[in-house]
């Protein structure tokens, strides 16, 4: 009853537009103080500062500025045309270089919305230019820019990390299979579809002259993958100095490649930190709701009632992506993180579900939720610049969805998907 209470109040703040940081403490506040336990509210400003001060989340800043560094350097560009000279000819033509584009990417930045916004930009004009209808376009870039989170690195990944304890070089291990099936797929739907509604193709493979000249412009920028897996896998650093060493990284690259100015920096940095404090606020007031959800033993309550159920690990995987699906309509997938993961991650390990597994499932269910309205993120930021409706690109998007759940659900219930590499690569757990 007490979880039903908590879990209805928030909804109540957020439906009448209270911001969502006011909301998740407000509704810790509203509990602590009505169940007499006012006194812990003396905690509430170092549960906020404890929440935003470890080693991990600093990496959320970096990576967020990585990507804005790249989107303005002019790195995106050039991946741009390396993925075209390399599935160009490909039935979708242009849409199978946006979704090759979104895979190199995500190698670097691990942000849905960056990719979205920076080489969504690019892939969405010249798919239009190509014959493309604006509204199929804006929603293959923003089901495509999805593939970003989940092959490392990831923001997500860092932040679940930081929220439960996994290792986060084991989730960005844990996440290149899964975004790799993600993309394959995508990319098959796409070739169906294109057959299906007759989407322009390039007439001919590029030559192989044209591939190796667009792989050689692109190639320092190819390089940054290899650079933060290579680094992480050999322990030479953290995946939290990676984000310091793939920063540091595009903002070289966007000087030589001489698309970066001197000027152009404090616009950046004044953007990155205007995301990355938005999200570490949230963070902040998120571990107070976190606190009050441990303090108050919701997790045991709810795991003593699934085992009086006769609930089984299906049943339980079942139960949780049916709520984040639900709740990926109206709340951002970072929230959904913060507010879930402290009653979650006692019953997956109560019902033996793998803590790393359950981060990449959990996070290919919050790309569900960026792509569909009305709290859409990527949605959103494509529409920006594409101008054609968030509902619009909401109708375009399912077939993708489908794609993306289909993936989910192979993650969730076929675990050794996930785990073969970190497995294999850094042992058994």
């Amino acid at each position: 009853m007490l979880t039903f209470a908590i879990c209805a109040t928030l909804l109540c703040f957020l439906i009448i537009n209270v911001p969502v940081v006011v909301a998740i403490g407000l509704t810790a506040v509203v509990f602590f103080a009505g169940l007499g336990d006012g006194a812990f509210l003396a905690m509430l400003p170092h549960r906020m500062y404890y929440g935003t001060t470890g080693f991990t989340l600093l990496a959320i800043p970096f990576f967020i500025l990585a990507a804005n560094l790249m989107n303005v350097g002019g790195t995106t560009v050039r991946i741009f045309a390396f993925a075209k000279a390399l599935v160009g000819h490909i039935s979708g033509g242009l849409g199978q270089v946006n979704i090759m584009a979104s895979v190199i990417f995500s190698g670097m930045s691990g942000s849905a919305v960056a990719d979205a916004a920076g080489l969504g930009q690019i892939e969405h004009k010249a798919m239009v230019d190509d014959g493309y209808d604006p509204i199929v376009s804006a929603s293959l870039v923003a089901a495509s820019s999805c593939i970003g989170p989940v092959i490392p690195p990831s923001i997500p990944f860092v932040l679940y990390g930081a929220i439960t304890g996994a290792s986060v070089a084991r989730l960005f291990m844990a996440g290149f299979l899964p975004g790799v099936l993600l993309a394959i797929g995508m990319m098959i739907a796409l070739a169906v579809m294109a057959k299906k509604h007759g989407y322009p193709t390039s007439p001919r493979m590029a030559s192989c002259g044209e591939l190796w000249r667009t792989f050689k412009e692109a190639f320092w920028a190819l390089l940054a993958p290899v650079i933060i897996i290579g680094g992480i896998m050999s322990g030479f650093f953290t995946p939290t100095e990676a984000s310091v060493v793939v920063s540091l990284y595009a903002l070289i690259l966007g000087f030589a490649y001489k698309d970066l100015k001197l000027r152009d920096l404090p616009d950046i940095i004044f953007s990155t930190i205007k995301q990355a404090t938005g999200l570490l606020f949230i963070m902040a007031a998120a571990n107070f709701f976190g606190w009050l959800v441990i303090f108050r033993k919701l997790p045991d309550s709810i795991i003593a009632s699934l085992v009086g159920m006769g609930a089984t690990q299906s049943a339980v995987l079942w139960i949780i992506i049916a709520i984040i699906l639900i709740m990926g309509c109206f709340l951002d997938g970072n929230t959904i993180f913060m507010i879930t993961l402290p009653i979650f991650i006692p019953i997956t390990n109560m019902f033996g579900i793998d803590i790393i597994n359950f981060g990449v499932a959990m996070t290919l269910l919050i790309m569900i939720g960026n792509l569909t309205p009305p709290v859409g993120m990527c949605l959103f930021a494509v529409d920006s610049f594409a101008k054609v409706g968030v509902v619009n690109i909401g109708k375009a998007i399912w077939p993708y969805l489908v794609v993306i759940l289909i993936a989910t659900l192979l993650i969730a219930f076929v675990p050794q998907i996930a785990l073969f590499l970190p497995n294999l690569l850094l042992g058994e757990a």
